[in-house]
């Protein structure tokens, strides 16, 4: 699994490892939180190299906890093939993503697990969010902010389409999943992510914060 997703990167399925080129693992963390390698994230090819920041304080931390109860999901979704079930993450625990995989999608569904009750995120927003993101061909987490714990904050208007999507015109506070189709992400795939084109990922998402 990368360090980190590539969401705030380049326009979709551009990225590529490396700063040198156009990046999934560029980044730029903020000065309270060590700086990482351009080559460390998935999540930072969803922007472009050096445009996302990871930030961390005790109030916005990502919950690492598993939630162990196994009741219901939130969100179950028949795909073209194979099937997703969402648990939406909490204030303690992260989010759980189970795959009757290969699950695929022809269209990008997005699907609010629960509402926020703060302000409508604006389309060119600067996003603060927790999320784990699963890839539907084999169901294996690419890519999880919770399993750092560390909340990550990038423009909307600078990652791959799907990301965007997802959270655009939600309410801070929700819980978002969403299954993106290839070419609402990486349709020439991400080889240092385990990505392949053609993928359909899955990203369940809790939105901390946004500003214009």
């Amino acid at each position: 699994m990368m360090a980190y997703a590539d969401i705030a990167g380049l326009p979709a399925g551009t990225a590529q490892y490396g700063c040198s080129v156009t990046s999934v693992n560029s980044s730029r963390v903020s000065s309270s939180v060590a700086i990482v390698a351009c080559a460390t994230s998935l999540v930072m090819t969803l922007a472009a190299c050096g445009s996302a920041t990871e930030t961390a304080t005790a109030a916005s931390a990502c919950p690492t906890a598993v939630s162990e109860n196994g009741g219901t999901p939130d969100w179950t979704l028949p795909g073209t093939t194979g099937s997703v079930a969402v648990t939406g993450p909490t204030d303690t625990t992260a989010p759980k993503v189970n795959v009757d995989a290969p699950f695929s999608v022809t269209e990008t569904q997005v699907h609010t697990l629960q509402a926020g009750d703060g302000p409508v995120v604006a389309d060119t927003a600067t996003a603060s969010v927790c999320y784990m993101g699963v890839n539907g061909r084999d169901g294996a987490v690419f890519d999880s902010s919770y399993e750092r714990g560390t909340p990550v904050e990038f423009p909307l208007d600078g990652v791959v389409a799907g990301f965007q999507k997802a959270i655009a015109r939600q309410t801070v506070g929700s819980t978002v999943a969403v299954a993106m189709t290839s070419a609402d992400g990486y349709p020439d795939g991400q080889l240092g992510a385990g990505i392949q084109p053609g993928d359909t990922l899955i990203f369940a998402i809790k939105i901390l914060g946004a500003s214009s």
